[in-house]
């Protein structure tokens, strides 16, 4: 299944150049706000090709510890999915092509109202959602309303998808498949070349979706390897660290945060671009 929207276009666009995609994972609202908008605003000039954002929750059970202490930072400078619905209606207005996929869990969305949040991310301007706690077998709470609304539900797949289940998680997958390079939490081991190529061709054998590999790549020459065997590799812990490592004693941001994840995100970038396909 795939809805026509700025993920399925962009990837199109990306394949036509030959070349895979850059994803970048931030926690909206970290380390607040302000710093948070800025870095959304400079990311797609920086090198990122999809934008996920992160939806701030209290109990983020999929998440290695430098990701759950950006939602805590995030949800103590009060940032909700209202105000993330925000912080991407106002990017629309520098960006209208730049996919972004919601990423998170489904307590916020539950709590705000399934049908509300759709019509709200719609008009917002979100292309689609990862639900990390929310399997095929739960596909009618938020999959199917969100495919019918016009966006796309990203499944993430592991190592430990066995190839009986594998045709169940694909089977209303829209955009992309998000394979999980590690078995774990995010953050906290690198991904193995040669295992990832493997799993992406048992992927890529059942779904003609593009297959984009996140956990475990923290370096530009990582994220040329991944992105050498997948159609985009995705980062996130490495840049929260960025922002971690910048804050004062009293969780304040410093100067120029923002362009020191830029920065990063900019020479991460030139390693996916120059990745041999």
């Amino acid at each position: 299944m795939s809805n026509d929207t700025r993920i399925t276009r962009r990837f199109a666009a990306l394949k036509e150049q030959g070349r895979s995609a850059f994803v970048t994972f931030l926690t909206a609202g970290d380390p607040d706000e302000v710093t948070s908008r800025a870095i959304l605003s400079g990311i797609a000039e920086a090198g990122a090709d999809l934008i996920e954002l992160g939806v701030p929750f209290s109990d983020p059970m999929a998440d290695g510890p430098a990701i759950q202490a950006s939602s805590l930072r995030a949800l103590k400078n009060g940032m909700t999915l209202a105000k993330v619905l925000g912080m991407v209606r106002d990017y629309r207005q520098q960006d209208d092509d730049t996919p972004i996929i919601l990423m998170g869990y489904f307590n916020p969305i539950y709590i705000y109202g399934v049908d509300a949040f759709l019509v709200d991310a719609k008009e917002a301007g979100v292309d689609g959602l990862i639900m990390v706690d929310l399997p095929p077998e739960e596909e009618g709470e938020l999959c199917i309303p969100a495919i019918a609304a016009g966006l796309n539900f990203i499944y993430l797949t592991a190592p430990t998808t066995t190839n009986e289940r594998l045709p169940v998680v694909l089977e209303k997958a829209s955009g992309f498949v998000y394979f999980v390079s590690i078995t774990g939490i995010t953050g906290t081991r690198t991904a193995d070349t040669g295992d990832v190529a493997g799993h992406v061709g048992r992927i890529k054998a059942l779904t003609d979706l593009p297959v984009a590999v996140g956990f475990g790549i923290r370096t530009p020459a990582q994220a040329a390897e991944i992105a050498g065997v997948a159609d985009a590799a995705v980062v996130g812990s490495a840049l929260v660290d960025i922002v971690a490592e910048n804050l004062d004693a009293d969780g304040n941001p410093a100067a120029g945060t923002a362009e020191k994840v830029l920065e990063l995100v900019s020479a991460l970038a030139q390693g996916v671009r120059g990745a041999a396909k």
